[in-house]
């Protein structure tokens, strides 16, 4: 079987007119990306963000059927939006075959991997964290992932409390668990996160390990270790709180960091914290340290 698909550029204020054009052409999906190369990281809780330029696809079956309802939306979307819209006939596919093909084995540090569900990579070593995509999409292929993955794999875990701030797939805290953190505490604010993580780590065999909860339900534990991938802005207001979640010595990893802000957020954490320098990746930035004695001012 084979598709048709028609797909536009739209702007994001069009959306939603398209969508609904779309809909009600008898489209057997619709789906949105990103038409700018425009980075959506960590949206507010409840938010479906969507990007300035946004590419909307429809699909229709091959059949008369079909190409009438194509040529209809294809006409209608030319009156709607400025842009012309792309008519291409599509083979069916096994698309979580076609998505296999394209995420593979990956390793950060010496011994962690991530790796797809049935694979295994040929390192007797090897410390894996099984992934596939679904809710809170994350494997670590982004840079910022990447980073906190590789300062994970070069760290004493064994017997540690670990806290994974903004857990989302719930990567980083799984990792931990598999390398040996002894409880991990993975917070996020989207339920969608909280319920991807809680699978991932049963998935993965560390579910009596890994405590999955709303910041609003976070225990009240003193950590050894901190994680944070999400983004500068939250990362500057947290610096008080997580001064507080980590013991003296206890070590720190703040990423989802832009380049260019870099000395923001380290001036956040210098009253508490003993920084190193950051370590980048492609346009990303990896933030660690070591708490200080005390509680850091303005916390």
């Amino acid at each position: 079987m084979s598709w048709l698909q028609i797909r536009v550029a739209v702007r994001r204020a069009e959306v939603e007119a398209v969508e609904a054009a779309m809909e009600a052409a008898g489209a057997a999906a619709v789906t949105f990306a990103d038409a700018a190369d425009e980075p959506q990281l960590e949206p507010p809780p409840g938010a479906t963000p969507l990007w300035r330029a946004v590419e909307v696809t429809g699909l229709f079956a091959d059949d008369a059927e079909g190409e009438a309802q194509v040529r209809e939306l294809e006409a209608a979307l030319r009156r709607l939006v400025a842009n012309a819209p792309v008519v291409a006939r599509l083979a069916d596919q096994v698309w979580e075959r076609v998505w296999l093909d394209t995420f593979r084995p990956t390793r950060f540090g010496r011994r962690l991997w991530v790796c797809p569900h049935g694979q295994r990579p040929d390192d007797p070593e090897a410390v894996v964290v099984a992934l596939d995509p679904g809710l809170a999409f994350g494997t670590g292929h982004h840079p910022t992932t990447a980073l906190c993955l590789t300062w994970l794999d070069g760290g004493a875990l064994a017997g540690e409390t670990l806290i994974d701030y903004g857990c989302g797939s719930g990567i980083l805290a799984i990792a931990a668990a598999r390398l040996g953190a002894a409880r991990v505490i993975a917070v996020d604010h989207d339920p969608q996160a909280l319920e991807a993580t809680s699978a991932n780590a049963a998935a993965n065999g560390v579910a009596e390990r890994v405590l999955v909860c709303h910041p609003d339900q976070a225990p009240d534990v003193v950590a050894d270790r901190l994680v944070a991938n999400i983004l500068a802005a939250p990362l500057i207001a947290l610096a008080g709180r997580f001064a507080e979640c980590l013991r003296p010595g206890g070590a720190l990893a703040l990423s989802g960091i832009l380049a260019e802000q870099v000395e923001a957020v380290a001036a956040a954490y210098a009253a508490g914290f003993a920084l190193a320098l950051p370590q980048r990746r492609e346009d990303w930035a990896l933030l660690t340290g070591r708490r200080l004695e005390g509680r850091q001012s303005g916390a």
